[in-house]
């Protein structure tokens, strides 16, 4: 599979997930677009979120840890209100969407 972004085309791995991360909105879009997710101010959050650990740390977190995480900037958010964002798993489907690389194990560290 790959993703056409910017003129571009993008290879992803046999899940969807971009080999390499792509920090541009063009992606962002692109990619939640194949995954039939309209965005919304929230999911630009958590996506800025999920990009932000993936600089810090090289990988995103997991979910307990996301939840802990997106609390600390959206303090009524718990795992409900992630899953409405990203109903096929938040830590997963949030790295694919911001443009990240597959995520560790179940969802990083």
């Amino acid at each position: 599979m790959t993703y056409h972004i910017n003129g571009v085309d993008f290879e992803t791995d046999g899940d969807g997930y971009l080999l390499e991360p792509d920090y541009s909105n063009e992606a962002v879009e692109v990619i939640a677009a194949a995954e039939g997710i309209t965005l919304t101010p929230e999911h630009w959050k958590i996506i800025d979120y999920m990009r932000e650990e993936y600089r810090e740390n090289g990988h995103t977190p997991n979910f307990r840890n996301m939840v802990k995480g997106v609390q600390e900037f959206w303090p009524e958010a718990d795992s409900k209100a992630l899953y409405d964002l990203f109903p096929m798993g938040p830590a997963k489907q949030g790295a694919k969407i911001a443009g990240l690389p597959q995520p560790y194990g179940k969802g990083g560290y």
